[in-house]
């Protein structure tokens, strides 16, 4: 079993391309439910998709090589064809797919470094993925062990100290293009998380006249009677625009909610007076060719990346202890991945002797027909305690050893001890065979190897101490 990601992120892709991958969480569903029916791919066992304003990624976890199916996955959900996004995507396999999600559950990927935000939208993929039965085993401990490396970057080091976000970077941008902000009329078009933490931002830096438009008017009252603003509907926007000295515009909508003529409209009723557009959305809420009318400064998310260089020196000198900590739970995740090899071997043991202890069960009890139930209750009970001490140490000793040099030969002595047929499959990051089965939880072994081990069957064989 292999894990892959195939992504899109704003190092990488204009946003006049990206934008046109923005997944709604419906579409996100959808997409989901259509590939857990078949419809799309064959060989994809488990699937998570990130979307954000900044990245849409997939991660997968398939027995085959996945990026072309993963690439016909995207481009049929999104309606883009593979040859228009091939050159600006980046696709990582097995333990490099780990650390590029950590380092995007931590913040190093971010356009803002240590934004607090993505740590939340990585959770909600994942519970979107779990939803529609996507996320299995595999998946689901690739995205555990982000979460927590995430957030141990968090507690553990000052990589979000003093929290930024696009929305305060979007509050800093029009801090500096209009003064004084005090005196500015602002209009926040959209009610969402982004569109209240630019409020909140603005407030900071002493905005004093605020508009929220939004489509309804419940959304808009909770960030109003909060930050002490007006509200208004979308039917409104014409005037708005028209008072506006500032607008930062951060809606959900799948299409551009803004135009350049109605830009030029209210153009023609300011006496030329100056407009700034700030365009935080992914899909872009204003039309591009707004920046062409006279007296209009546009700014869309990729200009406020721009801004940043120097701004985020004290975070910068964080990185490296927390790329510590992620190469900590990365090396504790592939343990975990090199474990998965003797998952099937343990299992067929414990299936092996669970028959064979039924059949021994039943024979004896066939011959004791006035044993009372709970007499048999007790024989029963007795003997799978006596199955599970048995194994315990051979089973343990198997975990143990999955991370070693030599786990495909002990896996295959095993196999040869215990009288099993051989597994079939590729390990993926052994590249042995192990006969993987998705269906298999596996536990996490607290056992500890012992030093120096050496191969033979007297050491596979012998009662562990460990």
């Amino acid at each position: 079993m292999h894990i892959y990601c195939l992504g899109l992120n704003h190092n990488t892709t204009p946003i006049e391309l990206r934008e046109q991958f923005s997944l709604s969480e419906d579409a996100i569903r959808s997409a989901l439910a259509r590939l857990a029916c078949g419809h799309l791919s064959a060989s994809i066992a488990e699937l998570v998709i990130i979307s954000t304003c900044n990245r849409t990624e997939l991660y997968a976890a398939s027995s085959h090589m996945a990026i072309a199916e993963l690439e016909a996955f995207l481009s049929d959900a999104c309606g883009v064809p593979a040859k228009q996004f091939r050159a600006h995507s980046y696709r990582y396999e097995d333990l490099d797919v780990a650390r590029h999600l950590f380092e995007v559950a931590a913040g190093l990927d971010s356009l803002v470094i240590g934004e607090p935000q993505i740590l939340g939208q990585i959770v909600r993929s994942l519970e979107l993925s779990r939803g529609q039965n996507m996320a299995g085993p595999v998946l689901n401990r690739l995205f555990q062990s982000a979460i927590h490396a995430g957030k141990r970057a968090r507690t553990e080091t000052g990589i979000s100290r003093n929290p930024a976000s696009v929305s305060s970077l979007a509050a800093s941008l029009a801090e500096r293009v209009v003064h004084p902000i005090a005196e500015a009329q602002v209009v926040i078009l959209g009610a969402g998380e982004m569109a209240e933490l630019a409020v909140e931002a603005l407030r900071k830096r002493g905005a004093q006249k605020i508009i929220v438009v939004n489509r309804t008017l419940e959304r808009a009252h909770t960030i109003a009677d909060r930050w002490d603003a007006q509200i208004t509907t979308f039917e409104n926007l014409d005037s708005a625009l028209v008072s506006a000295d500032i607008l930062i515009s951060s809606t959900g909508a799948p299409h551009t909610i803004l135009s350049a003529e109605m830009v030029k409209h209210a153009m023609q009723a300011r006496m030329q007076r100056p407009l700034v557009l700030i365009d935080i959305a992914v899909p872009r809420d204003i039309d591009p060719d707004a920046s062409k009318i006279p007296h209009v400064k546009l700014y869309d998310i990729d200009h406020l990346n721009e801004k940043l260089e120097g701004a985020l020196a004290e975070r910068m000198a964080e990185v490296p202890q927390v790329k510590s900590i992620l190469d900590e739970e990365i090396k504790e995740f592939e343990e975990y991945m090199k474990s998965l090899e003797m998952i099937p071997i343990i299992s067929d043991i414990r299936q092996q002797a669970e028959s064979i202890r039924k059949e021994m069960l039943e024979k004896t009890l066939h011959r004791l027909p006035d044993l009372t139930e709970a007499e048999r209750v007790r024989i029963e009970a007795m003997t799978q305690a006596l199955v599970k001490q048995i194994l315990h140490a051979p089973t343990n000793r198997l975990r143990a050893e999955a991370s070693c040099p030599h786990a495909p030969e002990y896996a295959a002595v095993a196999r040869t001890l215990f009288g099993l047929e051989q597994g079939g499959g590729l390990c993926s990051f052994s590249g042995k065979p192990c006969g993987i089965e998705l269906n298999v939880e596996s536990r996490k072994s607290k056992v500890k190897r012992p030093p120096n081990p050496t191969f033979d069957l007297r050491s596979l064989t012998a009662s562990s101490a460990d």
